[in-house]
């Protein structure tokens, strides 16, 4: 199984270029998906970053986001969801991705919650992958995000780009995760998600990414990508 190819350091990229270069391609002012949640509530609330995730697997960010707003008008406790009817709940949801399933993983969720964490979110890794439905994609999410823990949420920009770049040489997220726990400043744990997310929507997209413009093109080996504008 491939893992790395290649032994890196935390002194072998230059991380503050990098991101600040990241940061200015995609504005200092962008947030994307559960970030935008986040800016309209005035404290971190751990439940509302773990529903919206579990939302969002799947979904488009502008569907995450309207789904996410219709459920917490509705309810934003543990309690107050399972007070809904599977009918208003799948309605809030509806249109994101498989949103039936998701609909039942988050009653469950809920009845988890009151059960046995007295309608708390538990903050530790192990206890939110216990959760129905909750990879380590939604649990480092929910340290980071709902927590302030220091913790590296990998999606699909965060992997790609990570890759792209030659920081890691990883086949699968979790991989690149633990690659980028080994060669990647604490201090940027919790905001490369929301960084690259925005610099992989905008500039490093899949197919064909926007070299000519990106500001990282002289530093980046394009490792994979076989066209690009």
């Amino acid at each position: 199984m491939l893992t790395r190819t290649t032994t890196t350091t935390t002194s072998d990229h230059p991380w503050d270029e990098i991101f600040q270069a990241v940061t200015t391609a995609i504005g200092r002012s962008f947030r994307a998906g559960i970030g935008v949640l986040l800016q309209e509530t005035p404290h971190r609330d751990p439940f509302r970053v773990l529903i919206s995730t579990i939302i969002s697997l799947r979904t488009r960010d502008e569907v995450t986001i309207a789904a996410s707003r219709r459920l917490f008008a509705h309810a934003d406790t543990p309690a107050t969801v399972l007070e809904l009817t599977r009918d208003l709940l799948e309605e809030c949801l509806y249109p994101a991705g498989f949103y039936r399933t998701k609909a039942e993983s988050i009653t469950k969720i809920c009845r988890i919650l009151l059960e046995q964490y007295a309608g708390e979110v538990p903050s530790t890794m192990e206890e939110l992958l216990a959760l129905p439905g909750v990879g380590r994609k939604t649990a480092n999410l929910v340290l980071s995000a709902g927590f302030g823990v220091p913790a590296i949420c990998v999606d699909i920009h965060v992997h790609r780009i990570s890759n792209r770049c030659g920081w890691v040489a990883t086949r699968a997220p979790e991989q690149t995760e633990s690659a980028l726990r080994e060669i990647l400043p604490m201090n940027y744990w919790i905001p490369i998600n929301e960084w690259l997310v925005g610099f992989g929507q905008q500039v490093c997209t899949a197919g064909s990414p926007r070299c000519s413009t990106c500001p990282l093109s002289q530093r980046c080996p394009r490792i994979g990508v076989s066209r690009w504008r």
